[in-house]
């Protein structure tokens, strides 16, 4: 006698894909802050499930999503400016007077200003000892060190050497000669830093979002770039994963 197997009915259920960048704001690209988080609550009202957001890696070449410098880090101009200034690590006078176009994303003006307010950031939390922050920071750098020191090197000497392509790198640290890693980390160590602060304050974001996804039962689903971007940290750590040459 065959068994009769039952099976629980699926839940019939739809949602939208809309990728952050594209959210409204002042700020001249759609980010983590409370425009997403109104977006989740338009999305329950509206009875929908799922919010398909696509890739959030930092951006390379093009300032496309699918060429990221790393599988494992947050893109950070998607850091939204309203959040950073609740937690008191920028002024309400770094968010006047700013006029963004608010029908698409202007990259070369957006980058530099954002910039400049990650590295205000980063120097506002050196400044302040604030103690929570700090807390959450170092238990932050102790969960992510699988990636995240490497990732901060990667940009800092990216950033040293003009942003070309670690392909285009002086040869000790093409091929991460050791002690010339150890000398940039020792002169280099608040750039080091900086990166580091910047994917702590991306992630404390998106978790936050993702708490207030789950509050409003709206389900994210992820996105990654089908492969690897060859200009990654991910590529240039472990050289060994990829069909590369002995000269890289």
């Amino acid at each position: 006698m065959t068994p009769t197997i039952y099976q629980t009915p699926r839940r019939r259920s739809s949602g939208i894909l809309l990728h952050v960048t594209s959210l409204p704001g002042a700020f001249g690209i759609g980010d983590l802050g409370p425009a997403a988080h109104a977006w989740i609550s338009t999305l329950a009202r509206a009875r929908q499930t799922w919010w398909q957001v696509l890739p959030l890696g930092p951006t390379g070449y093009a300032d496309s999503p699918y060429q990221s410098f790393s599988a494992f880090a947050g893109n950070p101009f998607l850091i939204s400016p309203e959040l950073l200034l609740r937690d008191g690590l920028l002024d309400a006078s770094e968010l006047e007077g700013i006029n963004f176009p608010a029908d698409c994303v202007e990259f070369e003006r957006v980058i530099p200003w954002k910039t400049h307010l990650l590295d205000r950031a980063w120097t506002k939390y050196q400044e302040s000892k604030h103690f929570v922050l700090q807390v959450e920071f170092d238990r932050f750098c102790e969960e992510q060190v699988e990636w995240l020191g490497d990732f901060a090197l990667f940009m800092a000497i990216k950033e040293a050497y003009g942003n070309v392509s670690w392909q285009q790198w002086p040869a000790e640290f093409l091929f991460r000669q050791p002690q010339a890693l150890d000398r940039f980390r020792q002169e280099k160590v608040d750039r080091i830093g900086r990166h580091k602060f910047v994917q702590f304050l991306f992630f404390r974001q998106w978790n936050l979002l993702k708490d207030v996804a789950k509050d409003h039962d709206i389900r994210i689903i992820g996105d990654m770039p089908i492969f690897v971007a060859t200009d990654s940290a991910d590529v240039w750590t472990h050289p060994e994963l990829f069909l590369l040459d002995s000269q890289r």
